[in-house]
């Protein structure tokens, strides 16, 4: 294209040169008196509800971003701008049904995962509800008692007051929960196979927390609010 025939849309200059090409193979252009880049004609696209609710599906998956990006049909850029604001909008807080104090039994797991670097550890910690199947605690932090109290303290008040709770022996949990309630088993008794289920449920669904991923995640935020998108998914899945 004849860049003597374009002109600046900022400051109508006729100084215009070329400036490589953007993401689809369209020339940029660059405004030598104001330094606006812009393209020639362009037409911003927009995508379609059909194709964002398509998204949402695969975000559930074990699919990489790129993966997505490619399936749809959408640019790598804006496909990350497009999750980085739905997972700031993901309620960090379980949804369950209600429950009346009684007879609850739930199962505690922590699950590795990493961001940015495998050396980076970010602990999900979990707690399932034995009869009704539902994730009724998440905490994302360290594998500590900090991280355990987190956990603890994400359960809805009625778990916290009446359940027993089924874990490892990993010492976190018996500094935070109470002694009357808390259970420490070995894995093979099975006490805790719900749990140990679910992790690797997610890790399967879950690309970021798959052991040797390509897919893993970059940014804490996006790391946890995939987690918590999952997690809710789930468990609106139980109410089917």
């Amino acid at each position: 294209m004849d860049t003597s025939k374009l002109t600046c849309p900022r400051c109508n200059s006729l100084k215009i040169v070329k400036n490589g090409k953007i993401h689809n193979g369209k020339q940029n252009f660059k405004c030598k008196q104001c330094n606006r880049q812009f393209v020639a004609n362009s037409k911003k696209k927009y995508i379609a509800n059909e194709t964002k609710a398509q998204i949402d599906k695969l975000l559930l998956e074990r699919v990489s971003l790129a993966g997505i990006a490619r399936v749809v049909g959408v640019s790598p850029r804006w496909l990350q701008q497009y999750v980085n604001h739905k997972y700031a909008q993901v309620p960090q807080q379980v949804q369950v049904q209600a429950k009346k104090k009684g007879n609850l039994t739930i199962q505690m797991d922590e699950l590795w995962s990493f961001v940015g670097k495998k050396r980076v550890k970010v602990w999900v910690w979990l707690a399932i509800d034995v009869n009704t199947k539902e994730i009724v605690g998440v905490h994302i932090g360290s594998r500590d008692e900090v991280g355990a109290q987190g956990l603890w303290q994400s359960l809805p008040p009625v778990y916290r007051q009446c359940a027993v709770c089924y874990t490892d022996f990993w010492r976190a949990y018996a500094q935070v929960v109470p002694s009357m309630r808390h259970q420490p088993v070995d894995k093979g008794s099975g006490l805790t196979n719900k749990i140990e289920r679910f992790n690797c449920t997610l890790r399967q669904r879950a690309s970021r927390l798959v052991r040797k991923s390509l897919s893993f995640s970059k940014k804490l935020a996006n790391h946890v609010g995939a987690i918590w998108l999952f997690v809710h998914h789930y468990n609106s899945s139980l109410l089917v």
